[in-house]
């Protein structure tokens, strides 16, 4: 299973992500071993998407990366 995950930094800005194992992703995050997230902790995890394919995965989340995806997402998940 993969996983496309939003946090909400502790600045108001969110952060998107994929991964095969969201625990150990969201632990990484906390104890400061990402670089965008390390400044801006703490996080809170608002919502994940699961998928069984890597390609939908990878694809969704650089949607959310996108204009319009960035809309969807304050419009649909947050």
């Amino acid at each position: 299973m993969y996983y496309v995950y939003i946090l909400k930094c502790s600045d108001g800005t969110f952060y998107k992500g994929c991964t095969s194992n969201l625990n150990e992703r969201i632990n990484r995050h906390k104890q400061g071993y990402i670089k965008y997230t390390q400044s801006r902790l703490p996080i809170e995890l608002v919502t994940y998407i699961v998928f069984s394919d890597q390609y939908r995965a990878f694809e969704f989340e650089k949607y959310l990366k996108s204009g319009s995806g960035r809309a969807f997402m304050k419009k649909r998940l947050i």
